[in-house]
């Protein structure tokens, strides 16, 4: 006779909104055979591990900025760059 191997209890969340589906008190936590903490809609099929889950947060909690990767100005329709009048390198022959 051959040993089944530990199948791990699911646990429903009271409470829990889908963010897929929006389906309440349809969300299980388990653990799967890799030993991370997974949740799992049981309405539409959403799988999301906590570690997937921590870096979707770590993302969302980064400050959008209008600088771009290469250090460019990004100029929204129609504006343009202030220019300061006296400002900056006085030219030698006006002294």
């Amino acid at each position: 006779m051959t040993e089944q191997p530990y199948k791990r209890p699911r646990r429903f969340i009271a409470g829990v909104v889908c963010p897929k589906c929006n389906e309440m008190d349809k969300t299980v936590m388990f653990t799967n055979d890799e030993g991370d903490e997974v949740r799992e809609c049981v309405a539409c099929g959403f799988h999301q591990t906590y570690a997937q889950h921590a870096a979707e947060e770590q993302a969302q909690q980064e400050l959008a900025t209008r600088v771009t990767p290469a250090g460019k100005a990004v100029l929204d329709e129609g504006e343009q760059p202030l220019k300061i009048i006296g400002f900056g390198t006085v030219d030698p022959a006006q002294k």
